[in-house]
């Protein structure tokens, strides 16, 4: 089986990892309320489906010492395999032992990008992923700025530039694929 290759790839739960983005204290604290809890209840949903659906998931945190930990929303989620991988640099693509974590499992070259900061860390992180030949999808309302019109030219220039911008129920069913999956009903209620 190979990776999907048409002009509109989607998402394949055998060929997928999940990562998510320096989804910390004070970048939370900083977003508007409202997209903040957007962006958190879908960070989760897809941390739950990844689980269900035994997909890898990465994670990252910038300059832990200044922004803080993962919030307590989120780490609470995540499988201990995914111990966040501490970063200075604003592409994941650049930080020490980030590509170790990425290529543990080298058939799967779909990475979806969830987190903060998306016209920074997020966009970079893309632009490094699709030079290293990934192909990159972004979960729109899994990904937030602290000003949204910073977040909607992210998503804009990622578009433009062949990164796959998605949602993140279109991702969880892509990787479903089928509603006769075996935890087609598990995944299904997380979108409830």
């Amino acid at each position: 089986m190979s990776i999907h290759q048409a002009p509109m790839p989607l998402c394949q739960a055998a060929f997928a990892q999940l990562l998510i983005i320096d989804a910390q204290e004070r970048l939370a604290a900083a977003m508007p309320e409202d997209v903040l809890e957007r962006t958190v209840g879908n960070i989760n949903r897809l941390i739950g489906a990844a689980k269900i659906l035994e997909i890898p998931i990465i994670s990252t945190e910038q300059y832990p010492q200044g922004l803080g930990t993962t919030i307590d929303a989120i780490r609470d989620q995540l499988p201990a395999t995914a111990a966040p991988t501490e970063k200075t640099c604003f592409s994941c693509c650049t930080a020490a032992g980030f590509e170790r974590a990425l290529t543990e499992q080298p058939e799967r070259k779909q990475v979806v990008l969830v987190g903060m900061e998306a016209h920074i860390c997020i966009i970079q992180t893309a632009s490094g992923l699709q030079r290293w030949g990934y192909q990159v999808f972004v979960a729109a309302d899994g990904i937030c700025s602290r000003h949204p019109q910073k977040a909607d030219n992210a998503l804009a220039r990622m578009r433009h530039s062949g990164i796959q911008v998605s949602n993140t129920e279109s991702v969880a069913f892509e990787w479903l694929s089928d509603s006769q999956h075996a935890q087609f009903r598990e995944v299904s209620r997380l979108f409830k």
